[in-house]
């Protein structure tokens, strides 16, 4: 009964957070994309990469029993392919909310598909790179550690794909990016 208070608590919490974290048109993308440019290390991703999915905002937030939910679109050689959302529910010591940005790069067709299939799931120990917006935050991908303005030869795909995050209003050093589950509908 008690997780079931805190279950409808979170979602609760979560949902008054939605309107405020409501980034869903071509501009917010576009703002994301933009900070995102500012790491060079993001950049060279973005330049090279066959398409990305951009989340402008991720709302999480959480006490005891965590979320976070995000909606955003995916683009393939600068053209929308379909709207993406995130969902993820978290278990342990929690309290508080934030927000953050997220992009994930594919590096080729076999990614982008494998993201794009319907629904997508990261393993437990995948990890995102996190950027401030000085880029100059810590970064690490399965938890190799290099500083955002680093030799770019030591940031690489991990099976196809790339995340990065960048807190909204606070710093996000590292994410977590197991349970993230992704839904993907294309295009009309």
């Amino acid at each position: 009964m008690l997780f079931r208070a805190m279950l409808i608590s979170l979602f609760s919490f979560i949902a008054c957070l939605s309107p405020a974290f409501a980034d869903s048109d071509a501009q917010d993308d576009k703002a994301a994309i933009a900070a995102f440019m500012e790491s060079d290390v993001a950049k060279k991703f973005h330049n090279s990469a066959y398409g990305y999915a951009v989340f402008p905002t991720i709302g999480k937030g959480g006490f005891g029993i965590g979320g976070a939910h995000g909606k955003g679109r995916v683009y393939r050689g600068g053209k929308k392919t379909g709207d993406v959302s995130m969902t993820q529910v978290s278990i342990g010591l929690q309290a508080g909310g934030q927000a953050y940005r997220q992009v994930v790069y594919f590096q080729d067709k076999r990614a982008f598909d494998e993201f794009t299939s319907g629904e997508f799931e990261f393993g437990a120990q995948a990890e995102a790179i996190a950027i401030t917006a000085s880029a100059g935050a810590s970064a690490g991908t399965e938890g190799t550690s290099a500083s955002a303005n680093e030799s770019q030869s030591e940031t690489n795909y991990h099976k196809g794909m790339i995340v990065f995050t960048m807190g909204k209003g606070g710093l996000m050093y590292q994410a977590a990016l197991g349970g993230q589950k992704y839904n993907y509908e294309a295009s009309k």
